[in-house]
């Protein structure tokens, strides 16, 4: 099968002056290889696409593919990773992960929230600052808990994300909405466990791949799951792979967030614990990073046993129910 890869490369964003943050989500050209190698090792005959304007340039020159293996974050929007599976639809052309519903809504964390709360899921209660003057509108116990309403790679989170007070507060959004111009996410605090879950599959046929607890060791940003943690995860941050009590009340909800958001393939939801030891969802990534050394779910993957090429070909696997509905 011939498959195209999809992608924004992390050193093109950096030659046009974006700055590391601004391109953590985008991927190193080692992913885009392992990907490929992958692929080829499946069999498969690979094309690198890129970002979504080449995208359109070539589908436009007519060019077509089998398959689109799509891990394009996008640069701007709350709809930049839907960009490229929305032009895909247009042209009836099948791809690996998510649609542009699920996409557009599960980058937008307050809206995600919204719709796992509506399924009867449990989240953190939750406000939305897209002005200063909302600030005053907060009416959450504190300490909260700040982060940009449509970022990843923990980007925007920080030490000074968890607040104790109404200044706090205020400083932090203003700051937030300054340097990610989006607004501003505000969460009741969740002091237990965090977990990450692993989900592959689509639908009725996805399954809890494992469940990944993270806690940061000492030295590090305390108490939360930071950029800079992320940053530095070697050395900061311990992941274990978790079956206890705790870890299949996480699987059970991020399986039941991730099929009422309709996320496709492989990705992960994020799960924190409250005081009292209740799991909370936090997020979906339905676009998760696929680096074979740093990224989650690869990692998490590795804990269970599964390598990466056979990670790789399960989300081959998922995807291929839409190629044989558009045969010919």
């Amino acid at each position: 099968m011939r498959i195209g890869i999809t992608f924004d490369l992390r050193e093109d964003y950096a030659l046009q002056g974006y700055d590391e943050e601004q391109t953590a989500e985008f991927d190193q050209l080692d992913t885009i290889e392992a990907i490929e190698a992958a692929l080829h090792s499946l069999g498969h005959v690979t094309d690198r696409i890129g970002q979504v304007r080449t995208l359109l340039k070539r589908l436009t020159d007519g060019e077509r593919w089998e398959l689109v293996f799509n891990i394009a974050e996008g640069m701007h929007g709350f709809g930049r990773q839907a960009l490229v599976p929305a032009l895909l639809d247009a042209y009836r052309i099948p791809y690996t992960f998510s649609d542009p519903l699920a996409l557009a809504v599960t980058l937008h964390k307050a809206t995600a929230k919204r719709v796992v709360r509506d399924l009867g899921l449990s989240t953190a209660d939750f406000a939305l600052v897209e002005v200063p003057a909302d600030v005053g509108n907060v009416a959450l116990p504190f300490p909260l808990f700040i982060k940009p309403v449509a970022e990843g790679t923990s980007k925007g989170i920080s030490a000074a994300s968890k607040v104790r007070d109404a200044t706090e507060l205020a400083h932090g959004c203003e700051r937030l909405l300054v340097r990610h111009s989006q607004p501003v996410l505000v969460e009741r605090y969740l002091p237990g466990r965090e977990f990450t879950v692993g989900i592959l599959g689509t639908g009725s046929a996805s399954r809890v791949l494992g469940v990944m607890e993270l806690e940061v060791r000492a030295g590090a940003e305390p108490e939360i799951y930071s950029y800079e943690n992320k940053k530095h995860f070697d050395e900061r941050v311990e992941a274990r792979l978790v079956t206890d009590t705790g870890s299949v009340a996480a699987a059970e909800l991020a399986l039941s967030a991730w099929r009422g958001l309709g996320c496709r393939d492989a990705g992960r939801i994020d799960i924190r614990c409250d005081a009292d030891c209740k799991v909370n969802f936090l997020e979906a990534n339905p676009l998760a990073g696929l680096h074979p050394k740093d990224s989650d779910l690869p990692l998490l993957a590795r804990l269970t046993g599964l390598p990466y090429r056979a990670l790789i070909e399960r989300i081959i696997t998922s995807a291929m129910p839409r190629v044989a509905k558009n045969a010919p």
